[in-house]
């Protein structure tokens, strides 16, 4: 796996992360609303995407919308540092070609999903924190179960205070079904998609090729992964007792059920036009700024 490879991938996201953030915000807090609760039975302080950006900037102030930016920018240099690297060093190593030479759509899954899998194992922990710090909010439009943290720092010592290092990465297992679905859906589907795009002449400009496959792969990933992305939001933010388990749900088919029972498949698409608001153009931005960072780093090895 090439370092820089590991590098750019980060970076690429950490870039795209300053920009979606506040989305991230909206979609955690509306996944929240109403949790274990029947349609129409509790109040709702999130009523659209629009009115939700309003309504936390009004009680958190503006910078309410940035909440959890610096384990998200870690989460994302992580994870896409991981997922980016083994994708493409699985291509440059011809491991997901077919015997024609063509890349294999089946195997270009495989590798995105593995690619997820252990990014988001690694960087479980930071994207726990994040999502509890993202809920965090004034009384009268909190929702979820509300942690008391101040900061990263804060609730990294709380956290192994109360559960050590397995404590850390509670959840993370649940994590994966996320993880390998929206990471395979999505780069499996941007190489195939640009290459479709040049091959029928549509879009050949290689910065343009890169933005309009990003799109098109992030329109796919957030219709795949909300429902795993619901469960794991609302494992991670959950409330654990003086052993360590969780308040409400007990792992990641315990909590799949209970939504079901209580709200329904509505509930496990909460979020959804948040989710594709912010994986669509998060999705494309990540995309683009790998490609552009890696044509970046081949011009200046071809000086070299």
């Amino acid at each position: 796996m090439a370092t820089s490879d590991f590098v750019l991938g980060g970076l690429a996201s950490v870039g795209a992360t300053f920009f979606t953030n506040p989305i991230e915000v909206i979609k955690t807090r509306i996944q929240l609303q109403g949790e274990l609760a029947a349609r129409g039975s509790y109040v709702e302080p999130y009523k659209g995407v629009l009115q939700a950006f309003v309504t936390v900037a009004k009680n958190d102030g503006m910078l309410g919308l940035q909440k959890g930016l610096v384990p998200a920018l870690y989460f994302q240099f992580i994870i896409n540092s991981f997922r980016l690297s083994i994708y493409t060093n699985a291509v440059d190593r011809h491991w997901m070609h077919k015997k024609n030479g063509e890349i294999s759509f089946g195997l270009g899954l495989m590798w995105g999903a593995i690619g997820g899998v252990v990014g988001s194992y690694f960087s479980s922990p930071f994207f726990m924190i994040k999502t509890q710090l993202q809920s965090q909010a004034a009384n009268e439009i909190a929702v979820g179960y509300q942690h008391a943290h101040t900061s990263l720092g804060s609730a990294m010592r709380e956290i192994y205070k109360k559960g050590g290092i397995t404590g850390l990465w509670r959840g993370s297992l649940a994590a994966l079904p996320r993880a390998a679905v929206g990471s395979g859906a999505q780069i499996a589907t941007f190489g195939k998609t640009k290459a479709l795009l040049v091959e029928y002449d549509l879009v050949t400009q290689p910065t343009y090729n890169s933005f309009c496959a990003g799109l098109i792969a992030g329109s796919l990933m957030s219709v795949a992964i909300t429902p795993p992305d619901v469960i794991s939001t609302r494992l991670y933010n959950q409330g654990v007792d003086a052993q360590g388990r969780g308040l409400y749900y007990n792992g990641w088919l315990d909590c799949f059920f209970k939504i079901l029972r209580t709200e329904g498949i509505y509930g496990m698409y909460k979020g959804f036009w948040a989710n594709y608001l912010r994986i669509a153009p998060h999705s494309t931005l990540v995309l683009l700024f790998f490609d552009e960072l890696v044509a970046v780093r081949e011009k200046y090895d071809l000086r070299m």
